[in-house]
């Protein structure tokens, strides 16, 4: 007798979850004799793990959540990602879901439990996203939609005529009357930004008139707001899926929040009244008389001025914001994942659990964004950061708005890039679960199960998960370190170790007088000993860091950048003036690890050692073919490692090594 009506699509939907069943079982069996068989064939511990690593360290895509949800399929797109290699997702509420489907709405946590749950089952893991859609810090409204006065604020300046006086609307406060020395009378007021975040639904799409929902954004330098926020979210979280917490689900990622919103009022800047008093303490004097500065260039002080604010914001957003968030994730077992705004916010990342970067709109390509401007320095501020703070994992959110033309080569470009520059978790962005009608362009591209190369996704998939296996859990051997701020890094001096294959991390400031030592031998922070210290740029020091660096010139540890402002202002300091005397003084104080004959320019390298094995990541980043003769400072046998297939090369291979373009290579050298 045939099913009929409700009888016939619960039918269907059981022989679909028995199909997706033993397409699963098929995998985990396929999965369990090639791992045997690995084990067989290559007996040391090292190179069978490097062949079939465990399945945390898998590619994690931003799974977007864009249309109408079924069970059925949320089941069926998982097992697909697991038949490609694929063994984790980060569950993203997007736009294009149905009314019905609202940010935490019933529908919408049976769907994520429907997912959780079997994700669990698979041995898969999940990642949950904390906002509706994006920035980060509004509840997709809700925030605000509970107390009206904590919508995002800001700090605004209004010209004055003699003797005027201003007139504020409601929700407006004066902050400020100040004398320009042109005459001029101005008024600081703090006021709502009338900022706002992308929402989850299409408005008008059934007419083709399609718009998005732009919820308000959320004041996250308010720390009432942010309570509401973590409330509203991170609670709920805990109270529908606190059982898997630390297990299925890793963490929660947070995306690059913003005090403003996006779309904030002209001329507003981030900040408030209440804010001044902790931003004198950060700065050690009161700014008040200095709030001009935010817009203006009265002064020759003005431009110091304006920046030394902002990075008192950064610092107020990290003490604000993130550390909420932190501390909650910690109590609860599971990693603050995400990224802050910025690609140079190197003081925010020591909040995560998992610090984190954001590669998109081709901020990064091949050619010279990928060692010149503030975006080449974030995949080397996130594993910076997860090295000196103890963290064991880094991230990246990337492939984001590069577009339909984006090919499957650049994202492999894209990926050896991160890896050769220390990332070990790698967020795709993104799977689409629907790219009905305006879907298909909503941030493209699509880069799994919609994109032309899906049938041939899981060697790249392999490929990612053996080189964030490789970057966790080991040593970075390095030596260099290039000194930072909270919210700027310098890209010159990078670029000049990363074309001559001298690996560095990024030093923020702060740990100079916080936690690491100054020994006679060099920096001593995170398990890493730093015996050349480069300043380049950063004309204003804060005052608590004078005598760290005075330490380090006396000692001989510290070089100074070409254009250096800071030029025989510490005696013993090296002091130089083009790249090649940057990169001799660097030699004097830190000799070399890997030497290539001849030089090139093109080649990236980062050491580790794992498992007491000593291996050499080699990316040629350029679009030439290199052939080199490679020198080390470590001494043994000396075996190619393919990571695309997990093969082992030849044990004595042929002194000179030929890279294709855009070609990643593992060098292992053992006793």
């Amino acid at each position: 007798m045939k099913p009929h009506g409700k009888d016939r699509v619960s039918s269907i939907a059981r022989i679909r979850r028995a199909a997706a069943s033993l397409l699963s079982a098929c995998v985990l069996v396929l999965a369990s004799a090639a791992h045997a068989s690995a084990a067989a064939e290559d007996p040391d511990p090292f190179l069978a793990e490097f062949r079939d690593p465990p399945r945390e360290f898998s590619v994690m895509p931003f799974w977007f959540w864009n249309d109408r949800l079924t069970d059925e399929e949320l089941v069926r797109q998982i097992a697909d990602f697991e038949a490609h290699g694929v063994y984790g997702f980060l569950i993203h509420p997007r736009i294009g879901l149905p009314a019905d489907t609202g940010w935490l709405s019933p529908r919408m946590i049976h769907c994520m439990r429907v997912a959780i749950e079997e994700a669990a089952r698979r041995r898969m893991y999940v990642v949950l996203y904390d906002e509706g859609m994006y920035p980060s810090g509004s509840s997709a409204g809700q925030v605000v939609a509970r107390n009206p006065r904590h919508a995002a604020r800001g700090l605004a300046k209004i010209d004055l005529a003699p003797g005027q006086k201003p007139d504020l609307p409601d929700g407006w406060s004066l902050v400020a009357m100040l004398d320009r020395p042109n005459g001029q009378r101005l008024a600081v007021v703090e006021r709502p930004s009338g900022g706002i975040i992308r929402g989850l639904h299409y408005l008008g799409e059934e007419t083709g008139r399609v718009r998005e929902e732009t919820p308000p954004a959320g004041d996250i330098l308010n720390p009432d707001a942010v309570d509401s926020f973590v409330e509203l979210v991170y609670d709920r979280f805990a109270a529908e899926f606190g059982a898997h917490f630390g297990k299925t689900i890793l963490g929660v990622f947070t995306d690059e929040p913003s005090p403003l919103g996006r779309g904030s009022a002209r001329g507003v800047v981030p900040g408030n009244a209440a804010l001044l008093d902790r931003i004198q303490r950060i700065l050690g004097y009161d700014f008040r008389p200095h709030l001009a500065d935010l817009w203006y260039a009265d002064h020759p002080e003005s431009a110091g001025r304006r920046a030394e604010y902002h990075r008192a914001i950064s610092l107020c957003l990290e003490e604000i914001y993130y550390a909420r968030l932190s501390r909650w994730c910690q109590q609860h077992g599971i990693a603050l994942t995400g990224h802050p705004a910025g690609s140079m916010d190197l003081g925010a990342e020591r909040c995560f659990q998992i610090p984190g970067q954001d590669l998109v709109w081709r901020y990064v390509v091949p050619g010279p964004t990928a060692l010149e401007g503030a975006h080449s320095t974030m995949a080397k501020c996130a594993s910076s950061a997860m090295i000196h703070l103890g963290r064991r994992r880094n991230s990246n959110e990337l492939y984001g708005a590069y577009g339909h033309n984006l090919t499957f080569d650049e994202t492999h470009w894209l990926a050896s890039w991160c890896f050769v520059r220390g990332h070990n978790l790698l967020y795709p962005h993104a799977f689409y679960y629907s790219v009905r009608g305006p879907r298909r362009d909503e941030r493209p591209p699509d880069v799994g199960p919609n994109a032309i190369w899906w049938d041939k996704y899981r060697p790249y998939a392999d490929f990612c998960r053996r080189l964030s296996w490789l970057n966790t859990d080991s040593q970075h051997v390095c030596d260099v370190a290039i000194l930072g701020d909270a919210d700027w890094l310098p890209d010159r001096s990078a670029k000049v170790c990363f074309q001559r294959q001298r690996d560095f991390n990024y030093l923020e400031l702060r740990h100079l007088y916080e936690d690491a030592r100054l020994e006679p031998d060099g920096v001593h922070l995170g398990g890493m000993v730093y015996r050349a210290i480069i300043l380049d740029g950063l004309p204003r020091l804060p005052e608590k860091v004078q005598p760290a660096l005075q330490k380090l010139a006396a000692q001989g540890r510290l070089v100074l950048a070409p254009g250096s402002p800071h030029a025989g202002r510490w005696p013993g300091a090296h002091a130089t003036r083009t790249p090649a005397e940057l990169a001799a003084a660097i030699d004097r104080l830190a000799p070399p690890d890997l030497v290539l004959e001849p030089t090139s320019t093109g080649l990236r390298c980062r050491h580790v050692i794992k498992s007491n094995q000593h291996a050499y990541l080699l990316f040629n980043e350029e679009s030439e073919s290199v052939s080199v003769k490679i020198r080390l400072s470590v001494n043994g046998s000396r075996q190619w490692l393919d990571p695309w297939t997990g093969a082992l090369g030849e044990t004595t291979p042929p002194p000179t090594v030929t890279f294709s373009p855009h070609e990643l290579k593992v060098l292992l050298v053992g006793e």
